[in-house]
């Protein structure tokens, strides 16, 4: 018995070969239209200033709806027929669907963010349950964060979205809060002074609202004076680390104590 029969595998190369080539030719040819497509929609986005937050969702979309039409159309040209195929894919989806249902759910959360936009690319924000950073991209799972020591932090968009979302730049300006404690045989008056004199020379601090200085507490060990410069939303760091750094050295040259924990050790002979 022929298990090999050469005049069945040439006629099965006969009639399928150019609808092999026919499909490659397909795929590729459609994958390079697909990239040059999305090339020229992103250029057009740029071009009437699309916000930088929607352009990468959309054009993931875009890519992904023309993908899936070529796979269709090259799955045509082997007799495949469309509609029982987009049942199997339809069949497929829903089983993902029901194995993803988290990551189902973050997608639906990245939609919602894109919807009502409660922070946008470039935002200095605290969303996720603490995590603080620049917003460096809002994509259909995750939002991008890039904290100050340059990490990379990734949140699933769903964990947003179930968490409490502080925007730091959402007003434009924001009032830095800042603490300093000064011994309670110091001059509040002399402290308040330096405080004061430190804001104007810092060169990220508004004129309005104006800066004041007020004794917030009496602690154990210090006299806590509360103050809240204003800024740019963008120069909040680098108020807040002027501050701390000069009004420490404007304490120092003063010589208004800053009261830390110590320890009097008594010996009996």
């Amino acid at each position: 018995m022929d298990f090999f029969d050469l005049d069945k595998l040439s006629e099965l190369i006969t009639a399928y070969a150019p609808k092999v080539v026919g499909a490659l030719l397909t795929l590729i040819i459609g994958f390079w239209i697909v990239g040059r497509v999305i090339r020229a929609v992103e250029k057009s986005m740029e071009k009437r200033k699309m916000d930088e937050t929607i352009r990468p969702f959309l054009t993931s979309l875009i890519s992904v709806g023309l993908k899936v039409m070529i796979l269709l159309a090259a799955a045509s040209m082997f007799g495949i027929e469309i509609t029982s195929f987009v049942a199997i894919f339809g069949a497929m989806a829903f089983a993902v669907g029901l194995a993803l249902q988290g990551s189902l759910g973050h997608f639906a959360s990245g939609v919602l963010l894109l919807t009502f936009r409660p922070y946008k690319v470039g935002d200095l924000v605290t969303i996720g349950g603490g995590q603080t950073g620049t917003v460096v991209g809002i994509q259909i799972f995750n939002t991008v964060l890039a904290t100050l020591d340059n990490k990379r932090i990734i949140v699933p968009n769903g964990v947003v979205t179930s968490n409490v979302i502080t925007n730091i730049s959402g007003q434009g300006t924001i009032g830095v809060e800042l603490t300093f404690g000064i011994g309670y045989g110091d001059s509040i008056d002399k402290a308040r002074e330096i405080i004061l004199r430190v804001g104007k020379e810092c060169p990220w601090i508004l004129d309005e609202p104006k800066q004041g200085v007020v004794v917030g507490e009496l602690g154990d060990s210090s006299v806590n004076l509360n103050t809240r410069p204003f800024c740019k939303s963008e120069h909040y760091w680098d108020t807040f680390f002027y501050m701390q750094e000069n009004v420490k050295k404007g304490f120092d040259a003063g010589g208004v104590s800053i009261p830390f924990p110590q320890m009097d050790v008594h010996m009996d002979k």
